[in-house]
């Protein structure tokens, strides 16, 4: 038999080399003209094959190759990773050529023309290797309250994750998420989680309560600072949207009031997923229940809107394909809601222009060190409150000091 590789035909000496060793000198030479038949080595050969399949290999280490990416990329690196938020290498290398000279022209990086074309060029693969260390430390746990309402669900219609093919700008998905520290008991606050479907642009809010009168204002509030006009708004099945109320803002507004399925989370997967990259990611999972952190909680989020929606990419499913047990799923390129918006033919000239105008003014290190000392500060007024427990901090980036870099790197 010919068509043997080399590794198979050391594979079968390896394994009769020991029997061939204990035979003798007649059945020797059977074995090796099974070998030999087997191979088509010849006799000589195939001797001084078995006689050194038995004799131990030294493997020398092979010289490692040298790093592509010196210290100073990696430390760069390990900076533009702080500032967009910790994302993974998927989202962090499609924004790299146009967050680097951005940071440089901010004088937030003092980097050579070298380090900024390594940092451009730079695949997802290899960033998620090199901050393999410092995304193993963000960890964070949490649980749901969504309790169901039973009122109106007839006058609202169903929509499931997957009718949502023709969504233009200005059809979002809604959420809570609650603030109760794992004591559910008494008032605490809430984040309402506003996204929208076709760009991914998000905004929150946050109230006292999940009484609906806060949630209803909350809703009214991120409506208008949406750099587009909301048609469509798509709820679970919570008793805090379904009820009259919510009802007659749609109604009076003109906006598709729909639902989700209940016991179907997945059908609101797009607010769901900023549940945990937005809020969870970013203030963690601690008990808020004053009005000072209620303030913080929203200074918070007008900042951490600039971030997610300029500067954060995002991927949005455009297949999923199910064979029996496997299934295949294709994502577009990563990017930013801000750029989907600007791409849209559905969204106008005059808001492409202000949102334009905005983006060009950002500085996302600084958004970003605002964003950090905010948290600081709520994370030291929760702990504060009497008989407060202390949990682990859960920001979205790491602290300056948790990946040695200074307030600017250079």
């Amino acid at each position: 038999m010919m068509g043997l590789t080399l590794s198979q035909r050391r594979a079968v000496t390896k394994t009769i080399a020991t029997r061939y060793k204990r035979a003798d000198k007649r059945t020797k030479g059977v074995i090796l003209d099974e070998l030999c038949a087997t191979t088509g080595w010849h006799r000589n050969h195939a001797r001084k094959a078995l006689a050194a399949a038995l004799k131990p290999r030294v493997v020398k280490p092979r010289k490692p190759r040298a790093p592509t990416y010196d210290a100073d990329v990696v430390a760069a690196l390990r900076f533009c990773w702080a500032v967009l938020g910790a994302p993974t290498g998927k989202r962090v290398a499609p924004v790299m050529g146009d967050l680097v000279p951005r940071l440089r022209r901010f004088e937030e990086l003092d980097i050579t023309d070298e380090t900024a074309t390594a940092l451009a060029k730079m695949s997802p693969a290899t960033i998620d290797r090199r901050l393999a260390e410092d995304r193993a430390k963000l960890q964070v746990k949490g649980r749901s309250h969504t309790k169901p309402g039973s009122l109106l669900k007839d006058q609202i219609p169903i929509r499931t994750w997957a009718q949502w093919n023709d969504a233009v700008p200005g059809f979002v998905e809604i959420d809570l998420v609650g603030h109760e520290g794992g004591n559910a008991i008494g008032e605490h606050c809430y984040t309402l989680t506003v996204t929208d479907i076709a760009t991914g642009w998000t905004e929150n809010r946050s109230v006292r309560n999940k009484a609906r009168k806060w949630v209803i204002a909350a809703l009214d509030e991120v409506a208008q600072i949406m750099p587009f006009p909301v048609l469509g708004v798509d709820s679970d099945n919570g008793s805090e949207f379904i009820n009259h109320h919510l009802l007659d803002w749609c109604e009076k507004r003109s906006i598709t009031f729909t639902r989700s399925r209940p016991g179907n989370c997945n059908d609101g997967a797009h607010v769901e997923q900023k549940n945990w990259a937005v809020v969870r990611t970013v203030v963690g999972y601690h008990r808020y229940d004053t009005r000072p952190e209620l303030l913080l909680l929203n200074k918070i989020w007008a900042l951490q809107s600039q971030m997610t929606n300029y500067f954060l990419p995002q991927q949005k499913l455009t297949s999923k394909v199910r064979d029996g047990a496997k299934v295949t799923k294709k994502y577009d390129k990563p990017t930013t809601p801000h750029r989907r918006a600007e791409r849209h033919k559905a969204v106008g000239d005059e808001d492409k222009a202000i949102l334009a105008d905005t983006h060009q003014d950002l500085n996302p290190a600084a958004i970003q060190r605002q964003i950090q000392d905010l948290t600081e500060q709520l994370l030291k007024l929760t702990t504060s409150k009497k008989n407060a427990p202390v949990k682990p901090s859960a920001t979205r980036a790491p602290t300056h000091e948790s990946t040695n870099q200074p307030k600017r790197a250079s």
